[in-house]
């Protein structure tokens, strides 16, 4: 009788962990089946985020840019100035080298230029561009030099002669430039340009601040 009533007991325990470990198993399957999904939406969501981060990144990145183009536009130096030797007749030829002084400013936006001295001071480091134009008689020599603190940077000449009644010529160059550095025309010894307000020039621009 006691045989019996145990051997019910443990048949009957042993269907219930039959039925639990079943149960949980299928949970298991279950959860095992969707958890896929669920990561995969969850990976799907860290990479919107973080994309979404990163275009926040570049959006405010270009925002400071503009704001700092802008505020060196308005802070930027502007420096330019074109002008003529002014009056009517030949200058030169003398017995030395000489600055050529043009007078007559067509413009001068930063007053780097002295129209009495004939000399460009850079008013800051940068790089800029010159330019100097020349009419004169077939008379006589021209000779210019486009000068940087008493160096020769580019020349114009041209040689007398006996059949040809004008010339004109020039130069050009670009320069960089420290703060105080002078740039002037020099005319060489025994040489000529014809002057006016019109024809013989210097110019300079500043292009880039350094």
């Amino acid at each position: 009788m006691n045989s019996t009533i145990l051997l019910s007991v443990l048949f009957f325990c042993g269907l219930t962990l039959a039925q639990n470990n079943a149960a949980e198993t299928e949970v298991i399957r279950e959860t095992q089946s969707c958890f896929p999904d669920m990561c995969k939406l969850l990976q799907e969501l860290g990479a919107i985020k973080e994309n979404q981060k990163a275009m926040e990144t570049r959006l405010k990145e270009s925002e400071n840019q503009i704001l700092e183009l802008k505020s060196n536009g308005r802070g930027a130096t502007k420096i330019a100035f074109s002008a003529a030797t002014g009056g009517n007749g030949a200058i030169g030829p003398f017995s030395g080298e000489t600055t050529v002084i043009y007078r007559n400013v067509i413009t001068n936006v930063g007053n780097a230029y002295n129209q009495v001295t004939g000399i460009f001071v850079a008013p800051v480091p940068g790089i800029y561009y010159f330019t100097f134009f020349y009419h004169a008689g077939g008379s006589n020599r021209v000779y210019l030099a486009l000068m940087k603190n008493n160096q020769d940077v580019v020349t114009a000449y041209d040689h007398q002669t006996n059949h040809d009644g004008a010339d004109n010529g020039g130069n050009a160059t670009f320069l960089q430039l420290q703060q105080g550095d002078q740039v002037y025309v020099r005319l060489g010894a025994n040489t000529h340009v014809w002057g006016n307000n019109e024809i013989t020039t210097f110019s300079g621009v500043l292009l880039n601040t350094l």
